[in-house]
């Protein structure tokens, strides 16, 4: 039973009366009989309650806040003082019609109104009567309508099943103002002074904690007998709630059934929960375990989920614990155990998706067929690791995407340029505040599926510090044998990502630790030749710049021979990153004179080019000419690609010192220091007179000294260049060379020969020499690479010699 309050019609606030109120009714056989005889009028004002049902005889004190309520009452209170009382069905409605009432209520007199300091009305009234609304006659300026007596069945006097169920609510009654500390002991004694039968049904069905729905349905029923044993039934249940309350609060256990009591417990903590606006634990958890049954995830995580979640339950919702707890089981719920996306084994329509999205790259997009060939026949074959390696601009990254849309997997990308920290790998422990997975986890839960492509981007940039080596916990990630079972610190659990396709990108291979670089499947993504640049920007690039700038192909047209232009004297670079910006300065050019109503030639002349990009820059990687003694053409690998470098040297007079300059480092001054004592302890065989070397002075430098340059290729160029110089004699035309030498007169293979191939084509060389087992590295080149060009493979110096230097003298050829 609940306490004695106030209902407000309009907010439902309670406000609890003093227990010195004395509004505690009591209601004799003879005013009930004399109320029972009473005519009820024809017509009556009806006055809506939001959250409380009144019933015969009872009397409750009400707060008036609705101006149609207020209205009403003051009618009624001026008049004859009586009015229907009805409950709405939904509390919420602020003004409610005919369709949001109850059509059976109680006739009510008006006791007494009192206006109280705040400015509300309150009154109080006592039922009568029940009523059933015939028809509402008005509803402004407050509702009235046509009433008829609701029969009450009354049983027979005597009846002894009646009279055992009074007893019984007459006990019940004094046993829950008994045991609920906020009802006043006081009210046992109106129970048992209570006369009237019906009354006391009434009485107590109208203090009961019950919802307005299930005071209404008690209302309702006609019979009194029913209506009396339906509230025994209620009591019944609001007393075992109050024996269980007191039971928990004591300490207690119960006789009460277990499920029910939990039942019970989980009610009022959902009820408290919503009652203060926040989340229902009891739901969030129900929630967890349906989702938990759709998972398709091995026995071990199901089993180790459970006692999670077990645990989970037993924690306290308000411990910093209890949400790392929750957000490490909305991780398992995440994550795509045995999730797999199903592999496209179309070979052809792969291949047109990487030729569509890459032009060139024929090594790389040859070994991801093969990949795709051996995964078709077999099913079953781990993914391998691969690393592309080359320079910037080249399409390392976006080839991933290509690769994720021929097989049909999802696509994921992890950079790991600086990273430095150990737990960006392999998480945290769940013990530490603000605990998280490692970015491998999040990226395959972000993924959706056990088997994407996953780009792992600028591997060669993973630092080191005193978080420990990111570079090491990879290992486990990229070694096929181990990550089927990669473990996580936050997961605490192995996970498989043996199906899961790694790429990496790579700019520079040395900074990867080796155990790593062995676990890796290297590719060499070299540069473009300036026809595929070529191509590159008609088909991609310049498509690409006009949808971003809002144009289409109609608004500007750049012919191939502009893009070559562009890409030769505007661009140094192994890849098309700079090419793609020298295009948008076209394509904004383009976009500012369409805003503007200027007049622009749609099809780009080189006039145009020089007008927007300015002159050419980057003329200096063209051939010189062999005029001058002692200028010859190497060729050299930069991290953004091939480019040619001339090896200069000049006499003075003095006394056979060497200089060398040009910021070089300490193994190219070596080769410069080999070369002049190879040429001194073989001066007869190059018809040099060898008084010259102590007379004159010898100084190499090679140009651009603000670029630091090392590496022992310009071993062969330094040679020749000291030749021609105490020789006086010219140097073949249109030649370059690359090569490292040594004291006895040979000649070593180098690296990088596609870029220093491809800078030669690209400054007009004709003619290149090469040590004879570097012929292997020539031939792994498609042969369009090569049209134009000689090769001259050599193993000793003098064969350099006898193939670069001519018979003829350079003009104003110095006497030594």
């Amino acid at each position: 039973m609940g306490d004695f309050n106030f209902k407000n019609i309009d907010n439902l606030s309670l406000q609890g009366l003093d227990e010195d109120s004395e509004l505690i009714p009591l209601l004799t056989p003879e005013d009930e009989e004399e109320m029972n005889n009473e005519e009820l009028p024809s017509t009556l004002p009806i006055l809506p309650l939001r959250n409380t049902v009144l019933f015969p005889g009872v009397v409750i004190p009400i707060t008036a806040g609705r101006d149609k309520s207020i209205n009403l009452i003051k009618h009624a209170n001026n008049g004859s003082k009586t009015i229907g009382v009805v409950s709405q069905k939904d509390e919420e409605t602020e003004d409610p019609g005919v369709r949001d009432i109850n059509t059976l209520g109680t006739v009510a007199r008006i006791l007494r109104v009192l206006q109280m300091p705040d400015g509300n009305t309150t009154v109080i009234i006592q039922g009568k009567k029940r009523f059933e609304i015939a028809e509402v006659l008005t509803e402004k300026p407050y509702m009235t309508a046509t009433i008829r007596e609701a029969t009450e069945l009354r049983p027979e006097p005597g009846n002894q099943e009646f009279l055992a169920i009074i007893d019984s609510i007459k006990e019940l009654a004094i046993r829950i103002i008994r045991d609920n500390p906020n009802i006043p002991s006081e009210a046992s004694f109106a129970i048992k002074n209570i006369q009237s039968n019906s009354f006391l049904i009434n009485f107590v069905s109208s203090n009961l904690n019950l919802e307005v729905k299930e005071k209404q349905e008690l209302l309702e029923i006609n019979d009194l007998q029913e209506r009396a044993l339906a509230t025994l039934k209620h009591m019944n249940v609001e007393l075992q709630k109050l024996e269980l309350r007191n039971d928990i609060q004591s300490k207690v256990r119960s006789d009460m059934d277990q499920q029910q009591r939990e039942y019970f417990l989980h009610q009022q903590m959902k009820t408290i929960q919503e009652e203060l606006g926040g989340v229902s634990y009891d739901e969030e958890i129900q929630e967890m375990k349906e989702r938990a049954a759709k998972k398709k995830w091995p026995k071990k995580v199901g089993e180790h989920f459970d006692r999670e979640l077990g645990k989970m339950q037993r924690m306290n919702p308000q411990v910093a614990e209890y949400s790392i707890q929750r957000n490490y089981l909305d991780l398992f719920l995440d994550l795509p155990w045995n999730k797999f996306s199903k592999d496209k084994f179309d070979l052809k329509r792969a291949q047109k998706i990487l030729d569509r999205d890459h032009y060139g790259l024929e090594d790389v997009k040859r070994r991801i067929i093969e990949y795709l060939a051996v995964l078709k026949l077999r099913n079953d074959m781990k993914s391998p690791i691969l690393c592309l390696y080359g320079p910037p601009g080249v399409g390392k990254t976006s080839l991933g995407k290509s690769v994720a849309e021929a097989l049909g997997r999802e696509y994921v990308r992890m950079s790991l340029g600086g990273l430095r920290d150990e737990a960006e790998i392999r998480g945290h422990r769940k013990t530490y505040i603000g605990a998280m997975p490692g970015r491998i986890i999040q990226s395959l839960k972000k993924a959706g599926t056990s088997n994407p492509v996953f780009i792992l981007d600028e591997i060669d940039k993973l630092a080191s510090s005193n978080q420990g080596d990111p570079s090491s916990a990879m290992l486990e990630v990229l070694d096929p044998e181990q990550n089927s079972d990669f473990y996580d610190n936050f997961l605490e659990m192995g996970y498989d990502l043996s199906k899961v396709m790694f790429i990496a990108t790579a700019n520079n291979l040395s900074t990867i630790q080796p155990a790593l670089r062995d676990r890796m499947e290297i590719i060499n993504v070299t540069g473009y030749t300036i026809e595929e640049k070529v191509e590159i920007a008609k088909r991609h690039l310049l498509p690409k710049q006009l949808k971003e700038h809002g144009l289409t192909d109609k608004d500007l047209k750049i012919g191939k021979r502009q893009l070559e232009k562009i890409v030769e004297g505007y661009t140094r670079e192994s890849g098309v990153r700079s090419l793609e910006k020298q295009v948008a300065k076209m394509v904004r050019h383009a976009a500012k004179n369409i805003a503007m109503d200027e007049d622009y030639n749609i099809k780009v002349t080189n006039e145009d080019i020089e007008s927007v990009l300015g002159p050419a820059r980057l003329e200096r990687d063209k051939y010189e000419n062999n005029e001058v003694a002692g200028v010859v053409t190497g060729l050299a690998w930069t991290s953004v690609g091939g480019d040619i470098l001339f090896i200069e040297a000049i006499l003075s007079k003095g006394k056979g010192n060497l200089n060398v300059t040009g910021n070089l480092g300490k193994v190219m001054k070596e080769s410069a220091t080999i070369a002049m004592e190879y040429i001194k302890s073989n001066a007869d065989s190059f018809g040099i007179d060898s008084d010259v070397f102590d007379k004159y002075n010898v100084h190499i430098h090679v140009p651009e000294g603000a670029t630091p340059k090392d590496g022992p290729s310009a071993g062969v160029t330094m040679l020749t260049s000291l030749v021609s110089l105490f020789t006086q004699k010219k140097v073949k035309k249109s030649i370059a060379m690359t090569g490292e030498i040594t004291l006895r007169g040979k000649v070593l293979p180098v690296g990088g020969i596609k870029e220093k191939i491809l800078a030669a084509k690209r400054a007009r060389i004709r003619e290149i020499i090469l040590c004879e087992e570097n012929r292997k590295d020539v031939l792994e080149i498609k042969e369009e690479y090569l049209k134009g060009l000689t090769f001259h493979y050599v193993s000793d110096m003098s064969e350099v010699i006898d193939l670069a230097i001519t018979k003829q003298k350079v003009k104003n050829a110095k006497k030594l």
